[in-house]
């Protein structure tokens, strides 16, 4: 929300100074976030030229010599303009100026051989207009030797206020006064808007066929105006706030859109077929709008039509075939009010962003729709001439006030000011809410232009915004009774050990989008009715994710079209599996595209690296589960994971029978082909908070850990097993035979052939074995290797091989 100075004082009489109001309005929560104060154009002089000369060796140029107003002679200037003489009177630039328009600082230069010393400005060129066809030409009784921007106020300070959503009341200046006036920094001026007279009914009849989309619609005729450009204060008034002028019409609909917060719209009566209607769009109903691009529409938006089509999307934007331009006689000027919600929805469906749709998406106040209409009457009689009708309205039967109840000194106990009854009951009304009855128990109505204030701390913030934040005293914060006490959650602990242990495996963190397309939750286990957005930001996120692996393969593919194909990404976040978006689950997940393996990716002198696999995301989840304090130990990997994984090169990772921990594998190429991704990928998913709570034990010291003295032994075995065994059964089975001698149980090779007869397979295993206490005999390690054989044999059936 931008205003100038200037135009903020014809609402508030005040003697403050420009930095106190800067100050001020932050303070009572309007933050400014940036002050322009024309220091630009500063260096810019009233001056005169004397002299005009043809240049001698160009036919379109001309050599001035121009007073500066400065007492010294005056200075050579080349000049192109068409309109360049002597007497002329204009703007001057002299050498180390910046010309904002043309975004160069001139410097003492010759053209065509001839010497100049400065410029004679256009508007574009000073940022004024688009004129550029000559030089500004100025009174002649203007100051020579003056600056020009305070001659022609143009020197007035821009504020530019970061509104919240919550203040629809600060989205016209006339609100911002409101709001310094009851702050204690002047008194609001503004005045009152008063009825003009019409002759006879506007012969443009309405019709409201969405009453939920439209409460009501205020419309009026005016004959015989005159269009054409606005006067000078107005376009340098919208010039300096960002906006362009472009005719009368319209530029006192985006004036008032600005003052009061009211959008308006301007319809060329002769453009307009028969009466107009307020509808839903049909489905697939296109309109060309102002901005010279066609929108297809769907039914959940609002337009305005008449006999031949849409005229207008109903708070967004005008259409283009019924604008008003300099042949424009009639004009029918409309005010109404929008729902919030759909012209936000709208809005951000098509892409459109507009002033009117800032405002009406946080809703206006609904007593200025018949009040704004007949301001503009008023400046369109004063500006363009004409005769209007009498109002057209439908719909709107008035503001029924909210009534709150206060207890003032809830003040006190929600903010910890000690402000008196009296002083919030005299801030409530400066700001323009009415105190009906009670004096420590307040019933409080509401204002019209402040939907937001929906209950006591409602009343309670205003109060002590215009108090003063800054009132309140420092609080120091409490002091934890234990030094050590635990601060951080469960959750909080493992997914910070989680990311630690991804991050230190090479994987970088992506923090994803938690809204996914509709194809990728479907095949991801998602896509349910539950969980898809009323509201969503993009057509292509219109669902909770099931899944973090979605936006990490996204990315990745991403990252790969950008040449970057080799490339390990991992997120810890939430993901939504249940009927509604509270049913979460804390979930750390990656993925690993190309070469991307712990040990290395890409190109080698040995050789091209071979491509991440099944085995990657295992380690990868196995990682993150021990880091999260999993027992490792006794985890089961089955084969197969969901559908999204392939299915012989995926698995679940269990802690017995039902408890699933996490899911890893190589990708279904259908899966790739929905989400559009290409190249050799893999993935997994943990489920941090499936992970059983450690069983508390007594606080015992525990003994130094020391290495061994006496040496480690490693033994082979290779045992001949039925072909749906699994390795992992073996590795167990190993393990269990001596857990105190034993230090480690790995596969290194696994062998198929006809040799070992039908179905069957040979896993072969690595036994470290680290004594403790003694170096062990031979026969030690025959009875070892012993319990082993007869171990593996108990639980897989497997034998040695010969």
């Amino acid at each position: 929300m931008k205003l100038t100075l200037s135009w903020l004082k014809d609402h508030l009489e005040t003697d403050a100074s420009f930095e106190k109001i800067v100050e001020r309005l932050t303070s009572i929560g309007l933050e400014v976030e940036s002050v322009d104060d024309k220091a630009g154009l500063k260096p810019f002089m009233i001056a005169k030229v004397i002299t005009a000369e043809k240049h001698p060796d160009a036919d379109k140029l001309r050599v001035l010599m121009v007073d500066t107003g400065d007492g010294k002679a005056p200075v050579q200037v080349v000049c192109g303009a068409p309109n360049a003489r002597a007497g002329l009177v204009g703007a001057f630039a002299a050498p180390g100026a910046y010309i904002p328009g043309s975004g160069i600082t001139l410097a003492i230069g010759k053209i065509r051989g001839v010497e100049s010393r400065g410029m004679m400005c256009s508007e574009r060129e000073l940022e004024l207009s688009d004129e550029h066809d000559g030089i500004i030409e100025l009174p002649a009784d203007a100051p020579v030797g003056q600056p020009y921007a305070s001659w022609a106020k143009l020197d007035d300070p821009v504020i530019e206020i970061n509104l919240t959503p919550n203040r629809p009341d600060a989205t016209g200046i006339h609100g911002i006064a409101r709001d310094l006036a009851a702050s204690g920094l002047g008194r609001l001026k503004t005045p009152a808007i008063e009825a003009v007279a019409g002759e006879g009914e506007c012969p443009v009849k309405l019709t409201i066929e969405a009453p939920d989309l439209c409460p009501g619609f205020a419309l009026r005729l005016v004959r015989g105006v005159k269009n054409g450009p606005s006067p000078k204060w107005l376009q340098q008034r919208l010039l300096a706030i960002g906006l362009r002028p472009i005719n009368a019409l319209v530029d006192i609909t985006n004036y008032i859109t600005f003052d009061r917060g009211r959008p308006l719209h301007v319809f060329d009566a002769k453009k307009v077929a028969g009466n107009l209607v307020v509808r839903r769009a049909n489905d697939g109903e296109k309109v060309l709008a102002l901005d010279g691009r066609e929108y297809t529409l769907t039914p959940e938006m609002c337009v305005i039509a008449d006999e031949t089509g849409v005229e207008s999307i109903a708070g967004v934007m005008g259409g283009e075939h019924s604008g008003c331009d300099e042949a424009t006689t009639d004009v029918l000027i409309e005010s109404a009010l929008w729902a919030p919600l759909n012209i936000a929805r709208t809005g951000r469906t098509l892409g459109i962003i507009t002033d009117a749709r800032y405002r009406f998406e946080r809703g206006v106040d609904p007593e200025m729709m018949v009040r704004g209409l007949e301001l503009a009457t008023r400046m369109v009689l004063d500006l363009c001439g004409g005769t209007p009708t009498e109002t057209e309205m439908v719909g709107y039967a008035g503001y029924d006030p909210k009534i709150i109840l206060f207890p003032t000194d809830e003040v006190k106990r929600l903010t910890g000011l000690d402000v008196p009854a009296d002083e919030s009951v005299s801030i409530l009304r400066r700001l323009g809410f009415e105190v009906l009855s009670g004096r420590t128990n307040l019933d409080v109505a509401v204002p019209s232009w402040r939907p937001d204030v929906d209950g006591k701390a409602d009343l309670v913030e205003e109060v002590m915004r215009i108090h003063g934040v800054d009132e309140i005293a420092p609080q120091p914060m409490a002091n934890h009774e234990a030094v050590n006490g635990k601060i951080l959650t469960t959750l909080q602990i493992r997914s910070r050990a989680a990311k630690r242990a991804l991050a230190v495996r090479g994987m970088m963190e992506a923090v994803t989008w938690s809204f996914i397309p509709q194809k990728h939750a479907e095949a991801f286990g998602g896509g349910k009715a539950e969980l898809k957005l009323v509201n969503p930001i993009a057509a292509d996120m219109s669902d909770m994710r099931p899944s973090l692996l979605p936006g990490l393969i996204a990315a990745a593919q991403r990252n790969a079209d950008r040449g970057f194909g080799d490339v390990a990404l991992f997120e810890v976040s939430g993901t939504y599996e249940g009927d509604t978006p509270s049913d979460q689950r804390r979930v750390a997940a990656g993925v690993r595209r190309g070469t991307a393996k712990l040990d290395g990716a890409g190109r080698n002198w040995s050789g091209n690296a071979q491509p991440v696999g099944v085995f990657d995301a295992k380690a990868d989840a196995i990682a993150a589960l021990e880091a999260c304090g999993a027992p490792v130990e006794k985890l089961q990997i089955e084969a197969g994971g969901p559908a999204w994984y392939h299915p012989g090169r995926s698995g679940t990772i269990k802690l017995g029978p039902k408890t699933v921990l996490g899911t890893f594998g190589e990708f279904h190429p259908k899966t790739l082909e929905t989400l559009d991704v290409s190249g050799p990928l893999c993935g997994f998913e943990v489920f941090v908070d499936a992970i059983p709570e450690p069983k508390a034990k007594p606080t015992r010291t525990k003994p130094k850990l020391e290495l061994s003295a006496f040496q480690a032994v490693r033994r082979d075995f290779a045992f001949v097993v039925d072909r749906g065994v699994e390795a992992g059964t073996i590795v167990r089975a190993a393990t269990a035979a001596d857990k105190k001698l034993i230090a480690g149980v790995s596969v290194f090779d696994i062998f198929e052939g006809s040799s070992l007869g039908e179905g069957k397979k040979s896993v072969a295993i690595e036994v470290a074995i680290q004594p403790a206490e003694r170096t062990l005999t031979d026969e030690d390690f025959e009875a070892l290797a012993g319990r082993i054989v007869e171990n593996v044999r108990k639980q897989t059936g497997g034998v040695l091989r010969g």
